[in-house]
């Protein structure tokens, strides 16, 4: 006893302390720095577009000629006429992407779609995680009719492909931001019921979940004490994968004219609103709102990725 005391009392004290730092600089490491860079660039450019975006006492949606001609002077206003970008013989640096056929600057545009793009795709995926990761949990732990119903249910909702019920619904709801956010979710609440009832199918064996319902405890404390905690990992890779499925049939909604109605600055409905503009070779109106949604889609989708090998000990490990 008494070499086992002398053992520990000459154990430094910054011991742990300095392995909590060894971790912390082992986790910074692994992180997936270009995807966090590129989301956290389009997360402040879409809270601060007001700020940031080329000539922001302009509104990006309306036609800008009239609003330019009572801010500025004729000579030098932009947005009078169609302009290419700055690196054209034509183009403009006040203008750095050039301007659309309603004389709208195109970056502006861009930075406000943001706004709206990650807006559509967090909250409707947010909002079908959660409906889905509650049904999973019910169906899985309740199981009888509970896992009956809700999993026919689910196969059945998963059958469905996605794009075009989600035309069938906003084509009885209508065009809208917030329909988009509830049509989504009404698409993706399955792909979370489905897994996380797996989940809790083999969590409900486990002994901290047999020791709570012998002591007593209600089955409604156990699912948000106990549950619904333990199968958050699966949830969070899911969220992260989604996002970027989510921008895709957001930006396809808009683009066949049933998602974000016009004038809004959604990326999807700039590339359908710039068709006729590539066949005349102004391909730079379809080009940027193209590489925004690319840029986004793959940067959630390496986030995903990274989350799923981080929290699967058996792909960590390997």
């Amino acid at each position: 006893m008494a070499i086992a005391l002398e053992q520990a009392r000459s154990v430094p004290a910054g011991i742990p302390r300095i392995s909590r730092l060894v971790r912390i600089f082992r986790l910074l490491r692994e992180l997936p720095v270009i995807p966090l860079f590129l989301l956290g660039l389009l997360f402040f450019v879409a809270i601060f577009a007001d700020v940031i975006a080329p000539h922001s006492k302009l509104d990006p949606v309306k036609p800008t000629a009239a609003q330019c001609m009572a801010l500025y002077d004729t000579e030098s206003c932009p947005y009078l006429e169609e302009l290419p970008p700055f690196w054209f013989k034509n183009g403009s640096i006040s203008t750095p992407l050039g301007t659309d056929f309603l004389g709208r600057d195109v970056l502006s545009r861009l930075m406000y779609g943001t706004r709206i793009s990650l807006l559509v795709a967090l909250i409707g995926t947010l909002v079908a995680g959660t409906i889905g990761t509650l049904l999973g949990v019910l169906a899985g732990y309740m199981g009888k009719w509970w896992d009956q119903l809700i999993m026919r249910v689910t196969d059945a909702w998963l059958t469905l492909p996605s794009l075009v019920f989600a035309i069938l619904l906003l084509s009885v709801r209508g065009p809208g931001i917030w329909n988009v956010v509830l049509v989504l979710a009404l698409v993706f609440w399955s792909r979370y019921s489905r897994a996380v009832r797996g989940e809790v199918l083999a969590l409900r064996e486990r002994d901290f979940v047999k020791l709570a319902e012998i002591n007593g405890v209600s089955k409604t404390r156990i699912i948000f004490r106990h549950l619904i905690p333990n199968v958050m990992n699966t949830v969070m890779v899911l969220f992260s994968l989604q996002v970027g499925v989510a921008v895709i049939i957001e930006a396809s909604l808009s683009f066949l004219g049933v998602g974000v109605p016009p004038p809004e600055p959604s990326w999807g409905l700039m590339l359908a609103q710039e068709r006729d503009a590539m066949m005349e070779g102004k391909w730079w109106l379809e080009i940027f709102p193209g590489i925004c949604i690319s840029v986004l889609v793959l940067s959630a989708n390496m986030l995903g990725d990274w989350l799923r090998v981080r929290l699967d000990p058996q792909l960590r490990n390997r």
